[in-house]
């Protein structure tokens, strides 16, 4: 009975842990969202990242890779804009390392967020489906 009780705390000790860990995440992943945003209004001077709205990050549990996800404002050319942001990638991470204290900066992956044109899809789906 006695390894029962603490195989049972630690179970609910590890789960607790995650927990925390996961709100770390995501905390982290706001943080970065709002720095590379300002970072990209205010500190990249290439025209073709300067109507880049950043969506969502999305940081692995070590720290070492965040996939960052954007849109574009005036829909100008998707594949310029990409090549744009790998360009800027190492210049984005020096000044997030600058502006958030932790102790590895992620590498960045910026990745085109598809979601919105995915919802609207669904959405047609489904307005066929309610008129037929």
């Amino acid at each position: 009975m006695f390894n029962d009780i603490h195989g049972i705390m630690y179970l609910i000790f590890r789960k607790e842990m995650m927990q925390l860990a996961n709100i770390k995440i995501e905390r982290i992943n706001h943080l970065y969202q709002e720095e590379i945003s300002k970072i990209i209004m205010t500190e990249i001077k290439d025209q073709a990242i300067k109507f880049v709205v950043i969506t969502d990050v999305d940081t692995t549990n070590d720290l070492s890779f965040s996939k960052v996800y954007y849109r574009i404002l005036n829909e100008t050319d998707e594949k310029k804009t990409q090549e744009a942001l790998e360009k800027a990638a190492s210049f984005i991470r020096m000044k997030l390392a600058e502006r958030v204290e932790i102790r590895h900066t992620p590498e960045l992956k910026f990745i085109y967020d598809t979601s919105i044109d995915y919802g609207d899809h669904i959405e047609t789906i489904i307005e066929k489906i309610h008129n037929n």
